[in-house]
């Protein structure tokens, strides 16, 4: 019976199917396409949303009254509530813990920055008063399944750049922000002497920050240091988070109090922002964890309004490829009458030739979504070349959704020729009328 119907599809009228094949395939090869790119669209723009920076942020529930210029805590030392450092592994053991790309304390401290001695021929630069900022550049992290996990200044931050190298964690290493330095007239290699009250550290400069913010006129350095130099061991002032999230919609800004059970767990099953943010905030005691929003509301508006555009041109391509086969079929079927009418005068019911015709559409169909899905993988992988710089990754579930809409998409096209054809009289097919 599958051969008969492979001879009858392929057997009569050739062009004519080859026209219509071509069609749904040229329809099946864009929805590939497109289909391809909005599974990972979110991935991809989510990556490159990291680095525009961190989209929360941690301070301590009982923190006093921050006073904040240009994104540095200017706060003295001893100053409002601190958060112990031993806690953070714990962000490794929450549930969206895979979804954290990086997370950096910060502690920043009112320090005293003068060479400590002439360099290079160079006279001793007058002492300057500038704000020392402690924070981690590539510290590890050691998680419950025994992974690795490198995080930093450098993951939520990633705009900063140094001219020359990061410090390293441990040493007595810094970098000075290039206002910082054209004013105190340091260079990378110098050391400086950093007073804090009766504390003092001598640094070696390893580079040259730019940021383009506030931290171009500041050291940064080890927190370690930082904590010595405020007399606060262990502890840090604020975390900044970077985790990739979902964006959120009407249901993510609910009040979760206000839910039932099963929403709830729905919404804290989701990588909404605000779910992360209270699972990070049940994690680290103590701590209030807010939302960095222009960041966040960037990322949501951006991702729905590619993915609605990605989707309307798979609706769209799908449409049109429905109308060209239904075209082509109506087409073939008028075609066919006199062979459609013989076949019902000899026997043959209603239904068998209505699943015979159906079966050849499909049969259309199915060669049509293979031949349009091996196009629409190659056009998505030119399409995310070209958006972002790789190709988006081949999930195993286009090709068989690719396929049954192929399927649907010819059924659909056919259904009204088909009827139409079936339903007419042999009598009145074989007599010409």
């Amino acid at each position: 019976m599958f051969l008969r119907i492979v001879g009858e599809c392929f057997a009569r009228r050739p062009r004519r199917k080859i026209l219509a094949g071509m069609v749904l395939a040229l329809g099946m090869t864009v929805a590939t396409a497109t289909l391809s790119v909005s599974l990972d669209v979110g991935d991809r723009l989510e990556r490159e949303f990291r680095r525009l920076g961190a989209n929360l942020v941690v301070t301590p529930r009982a923190d006093s009254l921050r006073l904040e210029i240009g994104g540095v805590d200017y706060r003295p030392a001893n100053a409002g509530a601190f958060l112990p450092q031993t806690d953070l592994p714990k962000l490794r053991e929450i549930f969206w813990r895979h979804n954290i790309v990086g997370f950096a304390p910060i502690l920043e401290v009112q320090v005293t920055v003068r060479p400590s001695s002439a360099m290079a021929g160079r006279p001793t630069g007058e002492a300057v008063r500038a704000m020392l900022i402690g924070t981690w550049h590539g510290q590890e992290i050691a998680s419950s399944d025994g992974s690795r996990f490198v995080t930093g200044i450098e993951k939520t931050n990633p705009w900063w750049r140094v001219q020359g190298r990061w410090f390293s964690g441990g040493e007595d290493e810094c970098v000075v922000g290039e206002r910082l330095a054209q004013r105190a007239g340091l260079r990378e290699g110098d050391t400086v002497r950093i007073s804090a009250e009766t504390q003092n550290r001598v640094l070696r400069i390893k580079g040259l920050l730019t940021t383009g913010g506030a931290e171009e006129d500041s050291i940064v350095a080890p927190l370690q240091i930082a904590q010595e130099l405020a007399r606060k061991p262990g502890l840090y002032r604020s975390l900044y988070v970077s985790a990739l999230t979902k964006p959120e919609d009407a249901f993510a800004r609910r009040d979760p109090s206000t839910m039932t059970p099963q929403e709830y767990d729905r919404w804290y099953c989701t990588p909404y922002i605000s779910s992360i943010g209270l699972q990070i905030g049940q994690a680290l005691p103590g701590s209030d964890v807010q939302v960095i929003r222009r960041v966040a509301e960037g990322e949501g508006r951006l991702l729905s309004r590619v993915s609605v555009l990605l989707w309307l041109v798979t609706f769209a391509a799908v449409f049109a490829a429905a109308l060209a086969v239904g075209a082509t079929s109506a087409a073939a079927l008028l075609e066919r009458q006199a062979e459609i009418g013989l076949m019902k005068a000899l026997g043959a019911g209603t239904r068998t030739v209505a699943a015979l015709l159906a079966a050849e559409q499909l049969l259309l169909g199915l060669v049509g979504g293979a031949i349009g899905y091996a196009a629409g993988i190659l056009a998505a992988r030119l399409l995310g070349e070209t958006l972002f710089g790789a190709a988006p990754e081949e999930p195993l579930l286009v090709l068989p959704l690719v396929l049954a809409l192929a399927g649907c998409v010819t059924l659909a096209g056919s259904l009204l020729p088909l009827a139409r054809a079936v339903r007419q009289e042999p009598a009145m097919i074989l007599r010409g009328e």
